[in-house]
């Protein structure tokens, strides 16, 4: 999975229920009753804490959640699934982090018994989740007879495919992310946009949600390449009021040029680093040209003025010069602002 696609699931799911009301609310809403009759939802703490290994971030986020459960301590350890297809070996990661709880938690508080942990599993995959929840599932032979040499354990599934989008309770925040999550690798996604923003108009008049739209923009246009800008404007324009959808508009203005610098730099490196292996002076000339078009074109498109820069470009023979033609780029506001430049 690209990791600028893997940042913003981390990101959006981390900023959405690292708040203490969209936690509290989506608990509220979705674990089992059951369990519900024993937790003290007032008590709920946010725990800084992450269990996810360097090598498995770009399929995994998680959260944990410190609660009373009866009169004593426990937790409940909240995973999100970001990969495009179910683990059939969740099980296995779970009670690998589960452990790791139970380590920090007695090395922390020195208990006598270990804390109760309830496992939840957010999945938003576009492939249905067929895993079933319990770990004995995982086990082959006579799991039954064998049962009490066996560790077991069930975790909570939400997968979003199954609840319809009235289903979806908890905090307007909160129900947005996960309509969000739940509809974005849907070929449709853009015609879902409007009803998902309208619930966020009475947001939208408060500083903190316009502040919340950043995230919302960023994991959109991180996700979704089919949207342009004026269906954007369209969808602003008709959810939000006019001068909140305006400085809305302003603000994905703004996140989709820092896209576009970003783009710029890696078309440069990648040139840079196309010429380097070939390892000819004919093939470094050609690298860099290649990664120099590529950025031009990304940050002016692709017109008759880029068409006369990239001329010059491929008359410029002096590798020096090609590659001084980097902070050129990142500063011309223009195109001919970048001819001059180059002539100069």
């Amino acid at each position: 999975m690209d990791n600028k696609i893997q940042n913003s699931h981390d990101s959006l799911f981390k900023e959405t229920w690292s708040n203490k009301s969209n936690a509290k609310a989506f608990l509220e809403n979705y674990l089992p009753q059951k369990v519900l009759n024993v937790v003290n939802l007032d008590s709920l703490e946010i725990c800084k804490d992450t269990f996810i290994e360097n090598d498995l971030k770009n399929y995994y986020s998680d959260m944990l959640y410190k609660i009373n459960i009866g009169d004593t301590p426990g937790y409940i350890y909240f995973l999100f699934e970001h990969k495009s297809y179910p683990d059939k070996r969740v099980h296995l990661q779970l009670l690998e982090y589960m452990t790791k709880i139970w380590r920090l938690d007695l090395k922390q508080h020195k208990r006598e018994k270990l804390s109760i942990i309830v496992p939840l599993l957010l999945y938003h995959g576009p492939k249905k989740w067929k895993v079933k929840e319990a770990f004995s599932s995982m086990l082959a032979g006579p799991v039954d007879i064998m049962s009490d040499y066996i560790p077991d354990f069930r975790y909570v599934l939400y997968d979003l495919s199954k609840y319809s989008d009235d289903d979806i309770k908890g905090t307007i925040t909160a129900r947005v992310v996960m309509l969000i999550f739940k509809h974005i690798f849907e070929q449709d996604f853009a015609q879902k946009l409007p009803g998902i923003f309208s619930l966020l108009k009475d947001l939208s008049e408060k500083e903190t949600g316009l502040q919340y739209f950043e995230s919302l923009i960023k994991y959109i246009f991180s996700n979704v390449e089919d949207i342009t800008p004026e269906q954007f404007q369209t969808i602003v324009s008709n959810t939000l009021s006019e001068d909140k959808g305006g400085m809305i508009m302003t603000l994905a203005e703004k996140l989709r040029n820092e896209g576009r610098e970003k783009w710029l730099e890696q078309g440069l490196e990648q040139g840079l680093e196309q010429g380097l292996e070939q390892g000819l002076e004919q093939g470094l000339e050609q690298g860099l040209m290649e990664g120099i078009e590529f950025a031009v074109s990304i940050k002016f498109g692709e017109t008759d003025d880029c068409k006369t820069v990239i001329a010059k470009i491929n008359s410029i023979k002096d590798i020096n010069l090609l590659k001084a033609l980097k902070g050129k780029i990142k500063s011309a506001k223009t195109v001919p602002e970048l001819i001059n430049s180059i002539e100069e």
